[in-house]
């Protein structure tokens, strides 16, 4: 029996995958600050993962098998987190983001892992990531650097995820098919970027297969997941409009040069290649397998 610690990820993918792990008889401990009781069959640790005290002393004398984060935004909490779990787990695996490429050039071709050598990213512990605000507005920038912690200094068996937008699932919290929904409904324009790139995307169980799947690998360093086929915002609308049904009116879309756009809406996106992880032995599916039914059973139209 394998000993996983979860660190957040109660909700959305993360509760899949924990039932992914429980499933498979692994014994799950679920690591949060105790707002959110564990999903039956896993245990609890409560700790503010920012207090590293706090997260050490929750730990204790204990080791795990494998950590997975799902909640690691800043570098700030991966020095904390490596520093606590050097020497108490012998793989380490952080969700990451499509976002660490935004200072890529947008190309045509998908991009490697190669890309972004996180050893290369330069960190800056001097800016305010202990500012909630700060950290949602540079979400990319935290995770480029978060990731830049665990691949320094000495070994530290650490794998990250580089995980496209995901979409599907009944309890998907951000509203954000909720607001082409309403909108088509409402005829109301879409305000779209300039220009409006297509995104890459992944199903909410497939990201929770492939994590589950990088638990049981021993591979390290960043590895992209994303479903074939990147998707425009024009093809996630139709994908509204079909699952609404009935007569609604036409859909136009507003550019937007400076200002808020619709979700799904990227001036600047970063097809990414999943060769590595093929390679490696996950086969990835197509979006077109899975958006017609994610986007209905995330509206309940099921």
């Amino acid at each position: 029996m394998r000993e996983v610690l979860v660190i957040g990820g109660n909700r959305y993918f993360g509760k899949r995958l924990i039932a992914r792990l429980l499933a498979a008889g692994d014994r799950v401990t679920v690591l949060n600050r105790g707002s959110t009781p564990p999903p039956p069959g896993a245990g609890q640790l409560i700790a503010d993962r920012d207090d590293e005290a706090s997260l050490a002393a929750a730990v204790g004398g204990r080791t795990f098998d494998v950590v997975v984060d799902q909640v690691c935004y800043t570098p700030r909490q991966a020095a904390i987190a490596r520093r606590v779990f050097t020497g108490r787990t012998a793989r380490y695996v952080m969700t990451s983001t499509v976002e660490v490429y935004e200072y890529e050039d947008v190309l045509a071709e998908p991009l490697g892992e190669d890309v972004l050598d996180p050893a290369r990213v330069v960190v800056t512990p001097e800016l305010p990531w202990q500012d909630p605000e700060f950290v949602a507005a540079h979400y990319g920038e935290g995770k480029r650097q978060a990731e830049a912690v665990f691949a320094a200094g000495p070994p530290f068996p650490h794998v990250v995820v580089r995980v496209a937008h995901v979409l599907g699932g009944a309890d998907d919290f951000t509203g954000r098919l909720a607001h082409y929904a309403d909108r088509i409904r409402a005829g109301e324009p879409i305000a779209v970027a300039v220009p409006n790139r297509p995104a890459t995307y992944i199903d909410v169980e497939e990201i929770a297969d492939f994590l589950f799947w990088v638990t049981r690998q021993d591979f390290t360093g960043p590895v992209n997941a994303a479903s074939h086929g990147p998707l425009g915002t024009e093809d996630i609308v139709a994908a509204v409009v079909a699952a609404l049904g009935g007569e609604w009116p036409a859909v136009t879309y507003q550019p937007v040069e400076v200002g808020a756009v619709s979700p799904f809406s990227f001036a600047r996106a970063y097809p990414m290649a999943t060769t590595r992880a093929e390679s490696l032995g996950f086969v990835f599916s197509h979006t077109k397998d899975w958006l017609t039914r994610a986007v209905a059973e995330t509206l309940g139209v099921n």
